[in-house]
């Protein structure tokens, strides 16, 4: 460790850290679930006892009284001192534990961004969280304590509990914010002895005692977390999606934005011979389901039909929880974006090698031309195996499990016709091409790769990732292909249906394969900003999938409406970017969307690659790769839209392409592709 690293580390932990790493629950990556307004209460409560921990309060039966009003520079803090002070001596503990537990939710976060700073805590995509790799702790309260900052916090509660020491009233505040959680028990194994231990430690502090009051004999606590229930989600009239011009072009995300417009954010339809289906849109259903989607949806029942078809259970789509954190921190240096730029140079060539097969005055539909551009790279860096011969048939048939198990718009009988039979079998093939290149010696002196963290993770656990589950995530990265190819030929259409930015991006690629093939820091310079941003806004306009569906396993209540357990809602996460409120002048494209002051793209409304739990885990690989193949296409050819009138659509099943009509022509070749 650093002398640097080990001054950040060296801050004192304040209580909100501690009561946040306490009920970090590491399987899962999330914290332990608690009510939410027993954890609001234990959240304001740690901020007050710091407050008069550090001499700024002090409180009695019948009051809480500032001692001090000077700020103490924490951002958790300093809000709530103020507030206070608005209001000097009138109120108790119990009074502003209640007033302020709305807050929660923000102090929650700077505290989460404080841990994270302090390299305590590692943020993953999805948000979750884990302690830092070689995150040890040591010297915050005496220079005897040595362990992570969990073990450290648990440490001193185990003694308060476990032995007849007096403890201090650090230790005191935080087991009364613990046992308002009512996570106590889980952390530590308490007997009869312990728990009668904890009861006597309860009552030795007064605002422990006004949290747990606050708790369990509030009246407004009820109304916070439980509102209005009987509101009734307004149903859409089917005559509205037949008439809607968005249903026509095929835009699902703006046809989601029309109807949260009208129907709020929570609207259902129930479309003839089918099941009730629940839809949420706009920010506040991205903000909920990214923060608290965990806790009361899962995919699993979505997914079971489907796993069938590659003759699996438990593959990741389908998993939730504790599973579900353990599966993606396997497999996820595999799709790290590190990954990809140690292996520019394989990135590079197989580009020009699929790009070499391009005909000059040669039309090809464009999806299947960028799904081949993508695959002939995907599969040599994840896989090692070239699948070119194989990927389109392996497509078409993900294409149809999807219509006939996940979609359900075809009959599942169309999944067994004679050509899907046939693709089905070429499953297997890639499993064995995988599996005969991944013996340790053809893998010696070979740069890891995705199938060796799966096959790893299969050898050290063969429950957890059975054999019978190898035949889906051996051949995902040649689905994965599908899908960036086809958000590669939205974005390919909209450079060549706008010649002012097609310019630019030509300029930016000239100049940046001018000397050879650019490195890491080129590629992720000044010198790509306008085809980065380019990216990001067609990302907005055409998210490949704009919507995720996930069954209730916990009945809620979300913006006054109740969502019933096993109901399955349809999260139209992408409905936000045709909002004008969060994207002005929604229907422009305009890429300065993302630049300082405006940042319209920071925060959940901007979700082109899911939320919560099951965002997208290769996102920053995505990112680059899909750079990397616009700036490649347009050094090295000229190109445009063909037919020349074509009009731009889009196919929405199973998930968002082009029109299969829409087909680019290669005009003539810029540069000589070096062998």
């Amino acid at each position: 460790m650093t002398l640097a690293e080990r001054d950040t580390v060296d801050t004192p932990l304040t209580l909100l850290d501690e009561l946040v790493l306490t009920l970090l629950n590491e399987e899962s990556g999330y914290f332990r679930q608690v009510p939410g307004w027993n954890l609001n209460c234990a959240v304001v409560g740690a901020a007050l006892a710091e407050l008069s921990l550090t001499y700024r309060i002090d409180t009695d039966m019948e009051s809480l009284i500032i001692l001090d009003q000077t700020r103490t520079g924490d951002p958790c803090l300093d809000p709530i001192l103020a507030e206070i002070a608005a209001e000097p001596g009138r109120y108790n503990a119990q009074y502003w534990i209640e007033r302020l537990a709305p807050h929660a939710e923000a102090i929650i976060d700077a505290t989460l961004d404080r841990l994270v700073d302090m390299k305590i805590l590692q943020h993953h995509e999805g948000d979750f969280w884990s302690l830092a790799r070689g995150a040890w702790m040591s010297g915050f309260h005496t220079s005897s304590e040595v362990g992570t900052a969990v073990e450290f916090v648990k440490t001193r509660i185990s003694r308060a509990i476990f032995t007849d020491e007096i403890p201090s009233p650090r230790e005191i505040i935080i087991i009364c914010l613990i046992d308002t959680c009512d996570v106590l028990r889980y952390v530590f194994e308490l007997d009869e002895e312990s728990e009668q231990r904890v009861e006597q430690v309860l009552k030795m502090d007064l605002i422990g005692r006004s949290i747990a009051e606050a708790v369990s004999e509030n009246i407004a606590g009820p109304l916070l977390r439980r509102a209005a229930l009987t509101k009734e989600i307004p149903r859409v009239e089917l005559r509205k999606l037949l008439t809607s011009k968005n249903v026509r072009i095929g835009n699902v995300p703006a046809l989601f934005a029309e109807l949260h417009q009208e129907y709020g954010p929570v609207f259902d339809l129930k479309p003839p011979f089918q099941d009730r289906m629940i839809f949420l849109a706009g920010p506040e259903m991205n903000h909920w389901v990214h923060r608290n989607g965990r806790m009361h949806l899962r995919t699993r029942d979505y997914l079971e039909d489907f796993e069938e078809v590659y003759g699996g259970t438990g593959l990741l789509p389908a998993l939730d929880g504790a599973d579900h954190f353990r599966y993606r921190k396997s497999i996820q240096p595999g799709y790290s974006r590190t990954r990809l730029e140690e292996r520019l140079d394989l990135v590079f060539s197989r580009a020009r090698e699929s790009l070499a097969t391009w005909n000059i005055g040669e039309a090809q539909g464009a999806v299947t031309m960028c799904r081949s551009l993508v695959n002939s790279e995907l599969s040599p860096l994840l896989l090692s195996i070239d699948s070119q011969d194989v990927a389109d048939d392996m497509h078409k048939f993900k294409e149809r499990a999807l219509m006939t198990h996940l979609v359900k718009v075809l009959p599942k009988f169309m999944l067994y016709t004679p050509s899907m039979r046939r693709r089905a079998k070429l499953v297997g093939e890639v499993v064995d091409r995988v599996l005969r290149t991944h013996t340790p010696a053809q893998r010696a002196g070979c740069p890891r790769d995705l199938a060796d963290e799966l096959l790893s993770m299969h050898t050290s656990d063969r429950q957890f990732l059975p054999e019978s589950n190898l035949r889906f995530v051996l051949s995902a990265p040649l689905i994965a292909s599908m899908y960036v190819g086809d958000q590669l030929s939205f974005i390919v259409h909209a450079m060549l249906a706008q010649p002012e930015f097609h310019d630019q991006i030509r300029a930016e690629a000239d100049a940046l394969f001018a000397n050879g093939d650019p490195d890491r820091g080129a590629l992720t310079g000044d010198g790509t900003d306008i085809t980065r941003r380019f990216i990001m806004e067609c990302l907005r306009l055409y998210p490949i999938a704009p919507i995720s569906v996930r069954n209730v396993m916990n009945a809620c209540v979300v913006e006054g409406y109740e969502l019933p357990e096993g109901a399955r809602v349809f999260i139209a996460q992408t409905a936000t970017h045709y909002m004008g409120d969060l994207f002005p002048n929604p229907l422009k494209f305009d890429i300065d969307r993302y630049e300082a002051p405006r940042k319209e793209h920071v925060g959940t409304q901007y979700a082109p690659y899911g939320l919560g739990t099951h965002t997208c885990l290769g996102t920053r690989w995505t990112e680059m790769q899909l750079a990397i193949n616009l700036l490649m296409m347009v050094h090295y050819y000229e190109l445009e839209i063909a037919p020349k009138n074509y009009k731009f659509k889009i196919s929405p099943l199973p998930s968002m392409s082009p029109n299969k009509k829409f087909k680019v022509r290669v005009v003539e070749q810029r540069h000589e592709l070096p062998v």
